[in-house]
């Protein structure tokens, strides 16, 4: 499948009697055609603002595989991956181009994958002129190599304002995100939440590379001037955006990245970041991305100014911007570096238990990894009044279409074949959990994120977290030693004992479901 489809291949996929296909249209017409089509709004800063409706997140409980003798064996079937009959997907397929007989729709030819070697050629049909924009601005832009390519292509067609008939569509709702690794073909339906678009060319990277020896991450990665690329694994909330935005390092990606022989290289071509609270002074470079060309995805603008309120979750906690990665400043141009030599495990502990830093052996750092712990606050979900752990393995569980195992012996391969440190990092609670500690002072992870990616932070003496097994440097450069262990900055020192053991448990139950780590591995967790 080569890129620049022609009308015919359109036809190949059941498009017929379309309306006006608009090709690759620079961002500026795309916003005047999302403004006169009343899909959104201009903010004063220039970033054109649309919103979602109904789905302010992603849908998991609505994304399918379609299963086929390629596929049947190997996918991760379960809570994240729902299968659907070849037949089943036809009636859809036919359903949804009956609805678009008529309708304009926007074409981009795009890719994935920076690194030429694993590069995939995309193409992205959309009913929304801002979703195109969205696209163009997360994807990679499509060469003439693209063109050429004799990679074979995916094609992604967005439309939201179809919905489906769960009767005679066998879908759970009128929502779905469907896959065929056949046909090579994705459809998202009955959802405008834009994220649904690249999160599903990254499951289908996730699908694909492990078998070309490539580990496919749903991490940022930056890199100083030494070329010291490190690897930030994180999920939503836990800073992975915000951490890896480092004035003083270049940054490759925001999000997804691919590790193979060669080094790290970006899927994308653009960032994500959320906008809840985002702030001039903390998240320069994020803020300074925001303009002309960018997309907000559900942030409030005031009414007379069109000024954002990043602070109003009106809408969603959930606020996005989607932006080119060319519009942060220090950016590697290529989306490719070298080996990684720290890799750092995110997590936003609304318990205050982990420690703020501690070094991971290789099997802790597969335990963790596996695990992909953060938590969830109180407040921010009706019905969370409590701090609840989540658990998502390998930091995207929604996101993986193998065995978490597969992507785990993977990780230990590469660090142990590259000689890489490992470290956890809790972003979340200090004193105390969720409404009687405080959130740890960004400025003091940014200061121990570079400790551990100079190596630094090894320099410590340590001890070991008699819960967590944890070794818990004492010291680290520009950091209260009194912060580093955590017990000692709650006041209530039986409070932490029994909160440190309830979020132990957690971790041991959730890691039951994994059979194929080690002992060693399965003994690197809590004690």
């Amino acid at each position: 499948m080569t890129m620049m489809m022609s009308r015919k291949a359109l036809e190949d996929y059941g498009l017929v009697n379309l309306g006006t296909i608009h090709w690759n249209l620079p961002p500026a017409e795309l916003v005047e055609h999302a403004l006169e089509r009343k899909e959104g709004l201009l903010a004063a800063n220039g970033a054109l603002r649309a919103t979602t409706g109904a789905h302010t997140g992603r849908s998991p409980k609505d994304k399918y595989i379609v299963s086929s003798e390629q596929t049947a064996s190997k996918i991760w079937w379960g809570e994240n991956n729902h299968p659907m009959s070849p037949e089943t997907f036809a009636i859809v397929r036919r359903s949804l181009a009956d609805y678009l007989q008529g309708r304009d729709v926007y074409v981009l030819d795009a890719a994935a994958g920076a690194d030429p070697r694993y590069r995939m050629p995309i193409q992205v049909i959309t009913e929304l002129a801002w979703h195109n924009l969205f696209a163009r601005n997360l994807f990679l832009r499509a060469t003439e190599a693209d063109r050429l390519s004799e990679r074979p292509g995916f094609t992604v067609l967005c439309v939201p304002h179809f919905r489906l008939n769960p009767r005679s569509h066998g879908t759970r709702s009128e929502t779905a995100i469907i896959i065929d690794f056949e046909e090579r073909l994705v459809l998202i339906a009955g959802t405008e939440y834009a994220g649904e678009m690249k999160k599903s060319i990254f499951t289908v990277l996730n699908f694909i590379l492990p078998a070309e020896g490539v580990l496919p991450m749903h991490c940022s990665a930056n890199v100083g001037a030494a070329g010291d690329v490190a690897l930030f694994f994180g999920l939503s909330g836990t800073g992975k955006t915000s951490l890896s935005a480092d004035p003083e390092r270049r940054l490759i990606g925001d999000d997804e990245h691919g590790w193979g022989d060669n080094g790290i290289f970006n899927f994308e071509g653009g960032c994500y970041a959320k906008c809840i609270n985002l702030s001039r002074e903390f998240e320069p470079q994020i803020w300074n991305a925001v303009r002309f060309g960018a997309v907000y995805e559900n942030v409030v603008l005031h009414e007379k100014t069109r000024e954002p309120d990043y602070s109003d979750a009106s809408i969603t906690e959930n606020t996005r911007v989607a932006y080119p990665v060319d519009y942060i400043d220090n950016v590697v141009g290529s989306g490719m570096a070298g080996q990684p030599k720290a890799v750092i495990f995110l997590s936003a502990d609304s318990f205050g238990v982990l420690p703020p830093i501690s070094r991971l052996t290789t099997e802790q750092a597969m335990y963790y990894f596996l695990s992909g712990y953060t938590s969830k606050l109180a407040g921010t979900e009706r019905g969370v009044t409590s701090p609840q752990a989540t658990f998502s393995s390998c930091f995207g569980a929604a996101f993986l279409p193998l065995r978490p195992g597969e992507y785990a012996n993977l990780l230990r391969e590469r660090i142990e074949k590259y000689n890489v440190r490992c470290y956890l990092i809790n972003t979340g609670w200090t004193g105390g959990p969720y409404g009687i500690g405080k959130r740890i002072n960004i400025n003091y992870t940014r200061a121990m994120v570079k400790a551990a990616i100079s190596g630094a932070i090894d320099e410590a003496e340590t001890m070991v977290d008699p819960i967590f097994g944890l070794r818990i440097p004492t010291s680290c450069p520009d950091v209260p030693s009194e912060i580093l262990n955590p017990r000692n900055t709650w006041i209530d020192r039986d409070g932490y004992d029994m909160q440190a053991t309830h979020l132990a448990e957690l971790f041991k139950e959730n890691f039951k479901q994994f059979t194929l780590p080690s002992e060693e591995v399965r003994n690197a967790g809590p004690r």
